[in-house]
């Protein structure tokens, strides 16, 4: 009798850990994401250029690039564990730092049974 309880009370506490894993990978990957959106931003007024940000939602990857050279790389997938969807593949900032294909971005980032979504605004405002 009490190898089953305590069976059952460890089934329900392995359910709980893998839930909170979970959430702790996909919550450090959107802010692993939202740092490489600020970054691109702030590399984009510092150096007056265009920053292009390049999403790969199958391999989970997302880089910062400038003239054709990689700034930054980022594989969230490897990192965390996590897995991406955008409903597009890249977001572009402008010598000012206003966001070109960011004012309909919104990027769903998911382990397990965990999901959240973080969304850019134009002006470079990160929302989860």
């Amino acid at each position: 009798m009490v190898v089953a309880l305590m069976a059952m009370v460890l089934s329900i506490a392995l359910h709980r850990f893998a839930a909170l894993r979970d959430a702790t990978s996909v919550r450090a990957a959107t802010g692993d994401l939202g740092s490489a959106f600020s970054l691109a931003r702030q590399v984009a007024v510092s150096n007056r250029r265009v920053v292009a940000i390049v999403l790969d939602t199958g391999r989970g990857v997302v880089e910062v690039r400038s003239g054709g050279a990689r700034i930054a790389r980022r594989d969230l997938a490897a990192a965390h564990g996590v897995r991406l969807g955008a409903n597009r593949d890249a977001a572009v900032f402008d010598a000012r730092g206003l966001g070109y294909g960011l004012s309909n971005l919104s990027i769903a980032i998911w382990r397990g049974h965990f999901v959240d979504t973080l969304t850019m605004s134009r002006l470079g405002r990160v929302r989860w």
